[in-house]
């Protein structure tokens, strides 16, 4: 039987790159975005593909859409083996500056929807004795400057699925964690500034990060060795160790590095 695999945030990004690396492997794929017209592009590139599959238009950061996406895939599918917590959008202001509906944004796509979706599709995995993998951030793990929002919310996504994990470990449900350094997706393109806009453009070169095909790729091997943790990058793996060991250090390189960005808003 093929697994159903729902994916938020497949629109675009590690979310597309998913769709289709789980595609290739039979997978029925349910994927979710706010973006009509980008989703469309994915269902094509799946149509073309032959893999039998479902777009649903949602905003991750609405309960009764999350409740209606699971809905709708059990409709269709009547199960779900894995569900991918993609959905995620990033900010780039000091904390000073931010407009707090701004953060309050952030939290509410990145880690409500988190919420949202793994307590309308739970049932359904437990069930299925499935996975349920969060895509995280090195923000996860070690907060940058000007990004507030969005280190808080994945924190707090990491200590909700550490909790979760545990809850559900001897139920037969797996629970990977995945934590991605600097990928060349569209993320910094629409990072939202202090004031809500978006940003436009990126203040790194994208051309010199990992592609969304190789965290997708890693992701589906992770998945499939039951992995607990995923960190990508040397430069991600490294800030994770030494973050750990010498975090007062660690403030300053960060300073420093952030510091050097095109337009960064430290004066």
């Amino acid at each position: 039987m093929s697994q159903v695999v729902v994916i938020t945030g497949g629109n675009s990004g590690i979310g597309k790159a998913l769709a289709v690396r789980y595609g290739q492997a039979g997978a029925k794929i349910v994927l979710t975005g706010r973006n009509l017209s980008r989703l469309a592009e994915v269902k094509q590139i799946l149509t073309g593909m032959g893999v039998d599959h479902l777009a649903i238009q949602a905003d991750a950061a609405s309960e009764e859409d999350n409740e209606r996406v699971v809905a709708n895939t059990i409709e269709k599918y009547g199960r779900i083996d894995t569900l991918i917590c993609n959905a995620g959008i990033t900010m780039r202001a000091l904390f000073e500056e931010l407009d707090l509906s701004v953060f309050k944004q952030v939290i509410d796509i990145n880690f409500w929807g988190t919420v949202f979706i793994c307590k309308a599709a739970l049932p359904h995995i437990l069930e299925s004795k499935g996975s349920i993998i969060g895509i995280s951030s090195i923000n996860g793990h070690r907060g940058t400057p000007a990004r507030s929002a969005y280190t808080a919310s994945k924190y707090a996504m990491e200590g909700f699925f550490e909790s979760l994990r545990t809850e559900v470990m001897k139920r037969g449900v797996h629970i990977l964690v995945v934590s991605p350094g600097f990928t060349g997706t569209n993320i910094r393109n629409s990072a939202l500034t202090a004031s809500g806009a978006s940003q436009g453009t990126s203040p790194r070169d994208e051309g010199k990060m990992m592609t969304a095909e190789t965290v997708a790729d890693k992701v589906f091997k992770a998945h499939k060795k039951k992995k607990r943790d995923l960190v990508l990058t040397f430069q991600g793996k490294l800030a994770v160790f030494l973050n750990k060991w010498i975090p007062g250090i660690v403030d300053n390189i960060v300073y420093n590095t952030m510091a050097k960005e095109p337009d960064s808003p430290f004066k």
